[in-house]
């Protein structure tokens, strides 16, 4: 997730429990939607759905709070 903000993510992981909180539960629904696609596990096209747009949401959530790191730091 957001691979070019690196640096900012490892910094934020470390200094704001809440992101890293968004950062773990983003990458566990990504593990899951990977299985689903790949027929590893069995939800329904909804369900599959929902988990998509509950991972936009993090990913959204995570890149408002990277953006306000690079304006408070001035990056």
């Amino acid at each position: 997730m957001l691979h070019e903000y690196r640096d900012i993510i490892s910094k934020l992981k470390t200094q704001n429990a809440h992101f890293a909180r968004i950062f773990e539960k983003h990458n566990e629904l990504d593990d899951k939607i990977t299985e689903a696609e790949e027929g590893r596990e069995h939800i329904s096209d909804y369900e599959l759905e929902t988990l998509k747009k509950e991972k936009l949401k993090l990913k959204d959530e995570a890149y408002r709070m990277i953006m306000e790191y690079k304006k408070e730091h001035n990056l």
